[in-house]
């Protein structure tokens, strides 16, 4: 029995990998995806990462508006009728998607009116255990948590603080709050039955040595692939470079020998829509205005 849900669940995950572009390189080419950008807060703060407002920039964390639920659902009608293959509604950012029940509303929602979509939801991880129950709920299908360390003293070099339970902690403590409480969910999303990626930002000289303890502690979590994103170098770690093709390429090695790895990432915008293989981008013509800044950590 154990061995006929297993090949139940292989063939399910096969099947939403093929259609989902960021998880299959065929997909990549194929099926569009779009991102309704919902989340206003992080709970938090990477030292790499500078959220903004903007119609400009072309990386994770920036938005041209941060949308309501009710605003996110009739976008997505918009967006299929610009772009008909898309097959993934997705949500990341520019804020945590777990950090306030936006993001989980969006898709109660969106999951009504089109159930024929793959649901897709980006994470830090902080708050997926305890969301697990309600992101099936709501109709999730697929995730994906960002492990920059598996190790409190290289995390602490990444994250600034963590906000947990009311408080906010920062160091070897707070890094250790997030990385067991990251492996904690993957473990319950993936037991679940939700098909899990992780992401991986590259930092050279900060944990490009930690690839292989990052990939062999989430393969045994339970996820199913890897992303291993390059640094942008910005805030306060702008001093780092960027990781060349030679570094990454071999950051995607060593992490293949324990789990698939994920070779197409386009480094998203919150808002992001269209076909990214064939760098079809109309998020421009979903969002006509900008928006004023809401966002805030929470």
């Amino acid at each position: 029995m154990a061995i006929e849900l297993e090949n139940k669940n292989a063939e399910r995950f096969s099947h939403l990998a093929k259609k989902h572009p960021c998880f299959s390189g065929e997909a990549h080419m194929k099926f569009g995806r779009m991102h309704l950008p919902v989340s206003p807060a992080c709970n938090i703060q990477c030292n790499f990462c500078v959220r903004s407002i903007n119609q400009d920039e072309n990386r994770p964390g920036v938005s041209q508006i941060i949308l309501t639920p009710d605003e996110a659902v009739d976008t997505v009608e918009k967006a299929l009728r610009l772009c008909p293959e898309i097959t993934v509604v997705g949500i990341a950012g520019p804020g945590d998607t777990l950090a306030s029940s936006a993001s989980l509303d969006t898709f109660d929602k969106v999951h009504n009116r089109y159930p024929e979509m793959i649901l897709c939801l980006s994470t830090n991880g902080l708050r997926l255990e305890e969301n697990v129950e309600r992101m099936i709920a709501v109709g999730v299908q697929t995730i994906s948590v960002t492990v920059n360390a598996v190790d409190p003293e290289i995390l602490s070099q990444i994250v600034g603080w963590v906000v947990w339970q009311g408080k906010t902690y920062s160091g070897r403590e707070g890094a250790d709050i997030l990385i067991q409480a990251q492996l904690r969910g993957i473990r319950k999303a993936s037991a679940s039955g939700l098909l899990v990626k992780c992401n991986t930002v590259l930092l050279p000289t900060i944990n490009e040595e930690h690839i292989e303890e990052i990939a062999k502690a989430v393969t045994e979590a339970g996820a199913g692939s890897l992303n291993i994103i390059p640094l942008i170098p910005q805030g306060k770690l702008s001093h780092i470079p960027a990781p060349g093709c030679a570094e990454l390429n071999r950051a995607r090695l060593t992490a293949e020998k324990y789990l698939p790895v994920f070779r197409h990432c386009k480094h998203c915008r919150a808002d992001a829509c269209g076909i990214p293989g064939k760098n079809i981008e109309l998020s421009a013509l979903l969002y006509k205005q900008q928006a004023e800044n809401t966002f805030s950590h929470g």
